[in-house]
């Protein structure tokens, strides 16, 4: 059985002004994720910017994410890390937090041979009893789980059944299908590509553009699943300028200032990250307008 099929929001982490985490507004978000038909929450994850939290800040924000959820969706924890050691600690500290799955990313920087990464997913596994998605996004971490690799982890590995796939590569996508023989869930990783991974099995994505239109990205994949695929792709086709605009920066900076233009919550980031620049601003609001989303700010 599937963790989830539909839309998870890849949900972003409310800061105050001086960097601490928000949890009022964390809570307000789940509540208009659960209202707004999201499907399941994927909570410290990149768009998250798990990256720039202390392990006791990433641990206390699954914690109270699993507590305001509450179960009435799945949490996802993203709890990847280039460590392999690490990677396990946060893993069983999210199960015992309560998390109903783990989103685990390939290691970055120091990245690793296929057989590393079979090594380093088969050890995550073990050390928990939690479904596991493999998280492939080589844009970020410099490191392709290839086909071949993702389908004997699937196959091999029990609790590891599903991948986030954000390689852009929709020829890589279809492989993995065809060598993976249904033993594992695909997921989109790329909201400009949700409705092509679709049509080659997948069960949803995990989503940027969902922080800021839930009931959309719900829709789009329940309409394909449905049969209505000329619904799901009108959906697609009319979110392409607003995807665009959430990635004219690196993530989450557009979508953070989405969130707060939106109204939802503040659009603070943490260093590295910086505020969007002017033209982008422009740009966000622009795309925003023209979907028809209402500005607050």
């Amino acid at each position: 059985m599937a963790i989830f099929t539909g839309s998870a929001v890849a949900l972003v982490t409310p800061f105050q002004a001086d960097g601490v985490v928000d949890y009022d507004q964390l809570k307000s978000l789940v509540e208009y994720h659960v209202a707004n038909r999201t499907d399941a929450i994927v909570i410290c994850g990149t768009t998250g910017e798990a990256s720039t939290m202390t392990e006791e800040e990433h641990m206390e924000v699954i914690r109270k994410c699993c507590e305001y959820v509450n179960k009435r969706i799945p949490v996802i924890a993203g709890t990847g890390s280039n460590c392999t050691e690490t990677a396990v600690k946060l893993s069983k500290e999210a199960e015992e937090a309560g998390a109903d799955a783990l989103l685990v990313v390939t290691p970055y920087y120091n990245k690793a041979t296929q057989n590393g990464l079979i090594r380093h997913y088969t050890t995550i596994a073990e050390a928990v009893s939690l479904p596991i998605i493999m998280y492939n996004v080589p844009g970020r971490t410099g490191c392709n789980i290839q086909p071949a690799t993702a389908a004997k982890l699937a196959k091999e590995v029990k609790n590891i059944v599903a991948i986030k796939e954000a390689s852009g590569s929709i020829s890589q996508v279809a492989k993995l299908a065809q060598l993976a023989d249904g033993q594992i869930d695909i997921y989109s990783g790329n909201d400009d590509q949700v409705v092509p991974l679709l049509s080659l099995g997948g069960k949803g994505v995990i989503s940027v553009t969902a922080n800021i239109i839930p009931q959309d990205t719900h829709d789009m994949v329940a309409k394909f699943l449905e049969g209505d695929v000329a619904g799901a792709l009108a959906l697609q086709l009319k979110g392409l300028e607003l995807c665009d605009a959430m990635f004219c920066e690196v993530n989450p900076i557009p979508v953070k200032k989405a969130v707060e233009l939106a109204g939802l919550c503040n659009g603070y980031v943490r260093m590295p990250m910086t505020e969007a620049e002017p033209a982008s601003v422009e740009k966000i609001r622009k795309a925003m307008r023209d979907y028809g989303i209402e500005l607050k700010a």
